[in-house]
């Protein structure tokens, strides 16, 4: 029921009351008059207003204030439902391969790493006795110390020596294995780098898994001529690792099971697999130590000549 008051009856509350209905009122309209321009599927028109019903709130006063209120519906816009970006869905799935093939590499060379440190510990516990080995001794075609394992390709098509050099290699080619004796070289040690490991009789790849080998052929410690000393420098200990590091006049100790001989470092040269000069025997007593190089690589040889002090 409406009120027929006129506006000189009201109070001021009731003006109020009044007044801010009506400004609520043409604050919806524009909102709708808004959401129609900005959805235009939008066809049907805006739920209308209802009428304003008075609510006669009782008090405990002689007068009663008339509050107005207002009860409008509005409709909820739909919203369009997005479409599936495909192109992103590619992108996601092409960093999920890339981060799946990153985590299988770091996998293969975690475990190359770790087989290479098993086999390398398994070397050292190996070494630690000083025991001569009686391996059958191959015709050298290059100089001891490589990091690859002989197979049957390289027996039975050996390497290409040099015409210069092929006079030496038939004069340091095939000698029995000696049976040890006191003057053989039983261990090495090198301070400058850390060395000190056992040295069996023989290089061949078996030989060199049980430490540093003797040169079958080559003069013992202490003796006039060539003594020949090689070792892995990558794999099985990694015993001459370090050798690269080594400088003139630092000292070398060949132990025999009679005495220590000691040799100084004379001169360091970096030479082809093929150049087995090296191990030429020599007038005077001389110690010469062969590995790989460089380390990882192995392309090449890093050769140690020292001589023997008094």
């Amino acid at each position: 029921m409406k009120d027929h008051r006129y506006v000189d009856e009201l109070s001021l509350e009731e003006l109020e009351e009044v007044l801010q209905v009506r400004r609520r009122d043409e604050r919806l309209k524009r909102m709708q008059s808004k959401s129609a321009s900005l959805d235009p599927l939008r066809d049907q028109p805006p739920p209308p207003v209802q009428d304003l019903l008075p609510a006669r709130q009782a008090t405990t006063g002689a007068s009663a204030g008339t509050r107005y209120s207002a009860v409008i519906e509005l409709g909820k816009p739909k919203r369009a439902r997005r479409p599936i970006k495909w192109r992103w869905v590619g992108d996601q799935f092409l960093l999920i391969i890339e981060i799946v093939a990153l985590l299988g590499l770091l996998f293969v060379v975690a475990r190359m790493f770790t087989t290479v440190q098993g086999i390398n510990e398994e070397s050292r516990a190996t070494q630690m006795p000083p025991t001569p080995t009686s391996a059958p001794f191959i015709g050298v075609v290059v100089l001891p110390g490589g990091h690859t394992p002989p197979d049957a390709q390289r027996q039975s098509e050996p390497a290409p020596i040099p015409a210069h050099l092929q006079g030496l290699v038939a004069a340091i080619t095939p000698l029995p294995v000696p049976t040890a004796g006191p003057e053989h070289p039983q261990r090495i040690v090198i301070p400058a780098i850390n060395v000190d490991a056992p040295v069996v009789e023989g290089d061949d790849w078996e030989a060199l898994k049980k430490g540093a080998g003797h040169h079958i052929g080559s003069a013992n410690p202490g003796e006039r001529g060539n003594s020949v000393i090689s070792a892995h420098n990558d794999i099985y200990g990694e015993i001459f690792r370090d050798l690269p590091e080594l400088n003139v006049g630092d000292e070398i100790l060949v132990q025999t099971q009679t005495q220590v001989y000691r040799y100084r470092v004379e001169q360091t040269r970096i030479i082809e697999p093929t150049d087995v000069s090296v191990m030429a025997s020599t007038t005077t007593p001389v110690l010469t130590l062969i590995t790989c190089y460089p380390y990882g690589i192995d392309s090449h040889r890093i050769v140690v000549i020292a001589g023997l002090q008094p």
